[in-house]
């Protein structure tokens, strides 16, 4: 049994180096006249301006204040952005003088108390910095200090003097979204010197599931919206907004090629949910990072399993999704629990289990201390347990499998 995705796709963080266009830029510059005539013409040339106000060009109005470019500059060539080192973005830029950036990315401004504002961006975008500058909407550049990161969600949160800000953006419900419902994304792609470009598109899935490495060299799965408006590297930490104006997620990655490079992939950007976002930037405000609980196990996704597979687990039919224990690791709550190897977990609390990313999810939506139910399979039969999340992250085991996830 094969147990890994079916087609190895590359995901390419979206923060952009300093990109110098300069000459190699060519921008073809065009005239136009009102109401003059042409001394060899025999006709007169009128310009006409036409308004344009849709539901699209309302809802950029609304949020475009509110993006900004996030600037990270480092004291040296050598960069430890783990985006920079697989896929080279940034490279030029961070061999480049210190004078400028070694990377660009985007944010959004979301928060606005007394003399700071605060902006949720990408852990990529500001890894590796000596220090951070935000280019403002209006055009000023402010100095922006951490407030709290989290490399397992990739996202941080910046504060900044308020002096310049005229907007804060609103985050929209992620999970009353539609799919074919428009999305536009609003960022910096390629830098600042692009900034506050909106690219328009659809919601083109939800709840996608999305692996990557962090930078701690963990394997993580985002819960992440897909969708097809043009992305490119800058836009990370850059709005999704629905057709309102309001974030529906934080731009963060996209599919270029396959791995061995013989497709290349186009219109499949992925951005982390807006209520996501907003639990982890409220944790992140208050404790600087996220400590999450831990149960202790490695699974799989139930669905990577054959029909004949499933057939030795001995689930009812009307069990279709969940997540299978692979190993349980001694003195962690599902261990103490009576959790085993084969058990097949469909259930946290009310929330239903289908994947490994649904499991992350709702284990993440609670706090150390906490106690949760689990519902899970064994020999066919339901069994519900109560787990004590006394344990952290910090407490797990390595896991030795390249196949399974390590959780949560």
């Amino acid at each position: 049994m094969q147990k890994g995705n079916i087609a190895k796709l590359l995901l390419t963080g979206v923060v952009g180096g300093a990109v110098a266009l300069g000459g190699n830029a060519i921008y073809e510059q065009t005239q136009g006249t009102s109401g003059t005539t042409n001394s060899a013409a025999t006709s007169q040339i009128n310009t006409v301006k036409t308004s344009v106000t849709t539901n699209t060009t309302s809802a950029i109005k609304k949020v475009s204040n509110a993006v900004v470019s996030v600037l990270n500059y480092q004291d040296n060539s050598s960069t430890s952005d783990i985006y920079s080192q697989i896929f080279g973005n940034g490279s030029s830029a961070a061999q480049s003088s210190s004078s400028g950036p070694a990377s660009e990315g985007s944010g959004v401004i979301y928060k606005e108390s007394g003399d700071y504002a605060y902006i949720v961006t990408n852990n990529h975008v500001i890894e590796g910095n000596s220090s951070l500058e935000v280019l403002l909407a209006g055009g000023q550049r402010v100095k922006a200090t951490v407030v709290g990161a989290d490399s397992y969600t990739d996202l941080a949160v910046l504060k900044i003097s308020s002096k310049y800000v005229k907007e804060v953006a609103t985050f929209a419900d992620s999970s009353k979204l539609t799919i074919g419902e428009p999305a536009i994304a609003v960022g910096s792609p390629l830098g600042s010197e692009f900034a506050n470009t909106a690219t328009e598109g659809i919601v083109s899935a939800i709840n996608r599931q999305v692996s990557m490495t962090n930078d701690e060299n963990q394997n993580v799965s985002v819960n992440a919206i897909q969708t097809d408006a043009s992305i490119n590297p800058g836009n990370s930490g850059g709005a999704l907004i629905n057709i309102d104006g309001q974030v529906i997620g934080i731009t963060q990655s996209k599919l270029t090629t396959t791995s061995d490079g013989s497709t290349s992939v186009e219109g499949m950007g992925f951005a982390i949910p807006s209520n996501d976002v907003v639990n982890i930037i409220a944790k992140l405000e208050k404790e600087g990072k996220v400590v999450r609980p831990a149960l202790g196990i490695t699974m799989y996704d139930l669905s990577v399993f054959s029909s004949d597979e499933l057939a030795k687990l001995n689930l009812p039919n009307s069990v279709t999704g969940g997540v299978v224990v692979n190993s349980v690791q001694s003195g962690m709550p599902a261990a103490v629990a009576g959790l085993k190897q084969g058990d097949v977990i469909t259930k946290i609390g009310d929330s239903t289990i289908t994947s490994s990313t649904d499991l992350q999810s709702a284990l993440y939506k609670h706090n150390v201390g906490d106690t949760i139910s689990v519902t899970y399979y064994r020999n066919g039969k339901s069994h519900t347990a109560s787990l004590v999340l006394n344990k952290s992250s910090s407490d797990l085991k390595t896991s030795t499998s390249s196949n399974s996830n390590s959780n949560p």
